[in-house]
């Protein structure tokens, strides 16, 4: 058993080695950051020896060490967005009646709301509601089921949608 159980350690950690480079590549896409991406991967590495008894024969381990490095970028991603948050425990909610910043240099430099609203909601039913949903934060899979509608279909609706936005707005950039 422990003979085989090393063999079996030894052919996971020639496979993870192997992917590498891939598992590089795919980190930058994450991050679009060479050392975030580095560090991406090192986390990845060491989380996958540290749970190599969980790998099943009969799984594709290219899609588990990937999986495993995609819930690691949202976890460390969800973790910035928590410690990023800011909550307001004055008595009076001091904070959260100050004029936020806007983000926009002047006011002419800021779409307006409305008129956003409005050029979505021009949109066909079968552009509108799909691109509504993606940013509304549904995944493209979760779309297609509610719609009942092949992945595709939907990544090409939202991304059709999205280039209709940008040339109807196209003046207030």
């Amino acid at each position: 058993m422990y003979i085989m159980g090393t063999l079996a350690t030894h052919v996971l950690q020639k496979q993870l080695l192997e992917l590498q480079d891939n598992m590089l590549n795919f980190a930058y896409t994450l991050t679009t950051n060479r050392e975030e991406a580095k560090d991406l991967l090192q986390d990845t590495t060491l989380k996958v020896l540290d749970n190599q008894d969980k790998f099943t024969d009969n799984t594709n381990f290219k899609g588990w060490v990937f999986t495993i490095m995609r819930n690691i970028f949202i976890n460390n991603y969800r973790r910035i967005v928590r410690n990023q948050t800011i909550i307001d425990q004055t008595e009076d909610l001091y904070h959260l009646n100050l004029p936020q910043e806007s983000g926009f240099d002047t006011p002419d430099g800021a779409f307006n709301a409305k008129e956003i609203t409005k050029a979505i909601n021009s949109f066909p039913d079968e552009y509108r509601i799909p691109f509504t949903m993606h940013v509304a934060g549904y995944k493209y899979n979760e779309i297609a089921d509610k719609m009942s509608l092949p992945l595709g279909t939907v990544k090409s609706r939202i991304f059709f949608a999205r280039q209709k936005l940008q040339t109807m707005l196209k003046d207030f950039r």
